[in-house]
């Protein structure tokens, strides 16, 4: 229609867009140092991510004469061959790489939308940006879930949202929401898409006309203060976008998820996410001080940025882990520091997994961590080691001097042995003393240093590996991550347990290749982030991605039984539903209800997170009577 194609001639330019001045607090700061961006997420993201699974549409793992290589300009390995990884790949999960498999195709067609009219007729006089194009609602109607990918290659989604909408600022977000809480639309947000846990997936039963609300347009810094070390971002902001901004002023957020490149600030806050440097940035609620939020009730923020207020509870922590279900997130106020003048690498090797979490135990207790420290087990660190290109014979050879180091000197086993890397980051005196501190406490659990090179590509290479799920699924191998936090006392035990748990439940199902490792990615004081990684070789699986669901809800199972969390940083969403309940308990959860009634009465926040979304149905229908 030409009032839509009207709309969508609005780029994504450098040219100032509308600013809510009145709500914004820019008048009072330097206005010098306001930042427009151009997104990494343009209007039609298409245009540079893939529309059937992760990142870059110019970065990929592909096969070349039945040797697997990887391309992607903006990452290590652009341009290898991985013949080591091949062969990996081949004993691991029996993967025939003679015969190429075709590529997901683009559906021809796409689901009718549900319509409002007098919804869009409002919009188009409220002058958002909006599209009900198939392949924009296609492209918004999932994250990165495994059963969200399958879905989107196989063409199997049955419901997809109606209209996509691209509000500029926080004004036009409130606009966007009175109107769809007056015509009771669902209003679903969208940032970079990157959630692993069914958040932002279209609900499929929803019968109401389903809007997201895409915030990739929201991207502006509006304003730093520099003597308080604080900056207000819109909440659109992809990761690597805010991080670019504040570099050319000297400073850094610190905040580096692993989606980082295409998650948003507002993604962030609604899954109270945690990144690679916690240690010295904390988490994402250890660096917010204030959030603007937009629910149909009203606008909740608070109206103070002083660095800490004893007034009541603090409605910030409505806000964080929300996930979608109560609002959007506009703007945010976040900490930020001056960007470190040393960063340095490492990595140490030890005999096994237990004197590795042994290690990190301490190196927690004794509240030395570096920027970054993660452990992987046997199974990590050698995929790791195949992902480089093919050596000369020198090369080889040094290998060769390496391994008989390790087997005959060190008297290791090199199926049993695993890798820390680290990331060291601060003044040059004390990165050396942190340092030194580090290796002495690995040499009390048998450890040792093995270069910075090896650190360093180990971390750099945490950006890469989100695209080997993509190869797998060509060739029916099903594969996805899921992590927790527990308690110090048990996190040797629940590494062992769950993976030998993964390892019953496939042999059960007479699925032969697969695999199961972990890494221990965060510390604190009382214990440790897990993360675990899982993949099958599906071929005899009459539904596979049904079989995955069910392995993974019993390691699930398993992790809660030892004490662990049902998510350290990836949400609830509708995936772990199931297990909100007796998480927070039965009064958490009337809690929950009540606030989510207050802010949000007719439900139009309806992404069916946390609660099924046929339990918030009949709450709101309740309550009118």
């Amino acid at each position: 229609m030409a009032a839509e194609e009207k709309n969508l001639n609005l780029s994504n330019s450098a040219a100032p867009r509308p600013l809510d001045r009145e709500n914004s607090d820019m008048t009072s700061l330097d206005q010098r140092l306001f930042r427009d961006v151009k997104s990494v997420l343009p209007v039609k993201r298409q245009e540079v991510l893939k529309w059937f699974g992760w990142g870059y549409k110019d970065s990929e793992f592909y096969v070349k004469d039945e040797v697997l290589c990887f391309r992607g300009e903006k990452y290590p390995l652009d341009d290898c061959s991985l013949p080591y990884f091949t062969d990996w790949v081949r004993e691991k999960l029996n993967i025939n790489f003679s015969k190429l498999p075709p590529k997901a195709s683009l559906p021809q067609t796409f689901p009718k939308p549900t319509d409002n009219s007098q919804f869009v007729e409002e919009l188009k006089t409220a002058n958002i940006l909006y599209s009900q194009d198939g392949l924009d609602r296609l492209i918004r109607c999932h994250g990165q879930a495994l059963h969200d990918i399958y879905y989107l290659r196989h063409n199997m989604f049955k419901r997809i949202p109606d209209i996509v909408t691209w509000p500029c600022n926080h004004d036009e977000v409130k606009k966007l929401v009175t109107l769809a809480h007056k015509h009771n639309v669902v209003v679903l947000p969208y940032g970079g898409g990157t959630s692993v846990s069914g958040s932002i997936t279209c609900p499929q039963d929803e019968i109401r006309m389903i809007c997201v609300l895409d915030t990739s347009q929201m991207n502006r810094m509006l304003w730093l203060s520099k003597e308080n070390l604080t900056a207000c971002f819109e909440a659109g902001i992809v990761g690597q976008d805010l991080e670019k901004i504040l570099n050319s002023e000297g400073l850094t957020l610190g905040h580096e998820p692993d989606s980082y490149e295409f998650s948003t600030l507002g993604g962030w806050i609604a899954t109270r996410a945690s990144g690679m440097k916690k240690n010295t940035y904390g988490n994402i609620e250890d660096l917010v001080v204030s959030v603007k939020f937009v629910a149909p009730s009203g606008v909740l923020e608070r109206q103070c940025n002083a660095p800490r207020i004893s007034c009541g509870p603090d409605f910030n922590h409505i806000v964080m882990g929300s996930e979608g279900t109560l609002g959007v997130v506009t703007e945010v106020v976040l900490k930020v520091r001056p960007l470190p003048p040393i960063k340095r690498y490492g990595s140490l090797l030890f005999p096994d997994f237990e004197s590795g979490v042994k290690f990190m135990r301490e190196v927690a207790r004794r509240r030395c961590q570096p920027a970054s420290v993660r452990l992987m087990d046997n199974e990590q660190f050698i995929m790791g080691q195949t992902l480089k290109a093919k050596k000369e014979w020198l090369g080889e050879f040094l290998d060769y001097c390496k391994k008989a180091y390790l087997t005959t000197v060190k008297g290791m086993d090199l199926t049993r042995l695993c890798a820390v890397t680290l990331l060291f980051e601060g003044e040059q005196k004390d990165v050396d003393r942190q340092e030194a501190v580090i290796l002495d406490i690995a040499k009390k659990f048998k450890g040792f240093s093995v270069g910075d090179k090896n650190g360093q590509r180990g971390y750099i290479l945490t950006f890469v590996i989100a695209y080997i799920r993509d190869l797998g699924l060509q060739y029916d191998v099903m594969a996805e991550s899921f992590e927790t936090s527990v308690p110090w006392d048990r996190c040797y035990t629940l590494c062992c347990n769950v993976k030998r748990r993964l390892e019953m439940e496939c042999q059960k199902r007479n699925i032969n290749y697969f695999l199961a490792s972990c890494r221990v990615t965060q510390t604190y004081d009382a214990g440790a982030c897990v993360y675990f990684y899982f993949a099958f070789l599906s071929t005899n699986c009459v539904n596979p991605v049904e079989t995955y669901e069910i392995i993974e809800a019993i390691a699930r199972n398993e992790i809660l039984s030892l004490g662990g969390s049902i998510s350290h940083h990836h949400g609830v969403g509708k995936i772990r539903s199931p297990w909100y309940g007796m998480t927070v308990t039965d009064t958490g959860v009337e809690l929950y209800k009540a606030t989510k009634y207050q802010l949000d009465p007719k439900n139009i926040f309806a992404a069916g997170n946390l609660l099924h979304e046929k339990t918030l149905n009949l709450m709101t229908a309740r309550a009118k009577l």
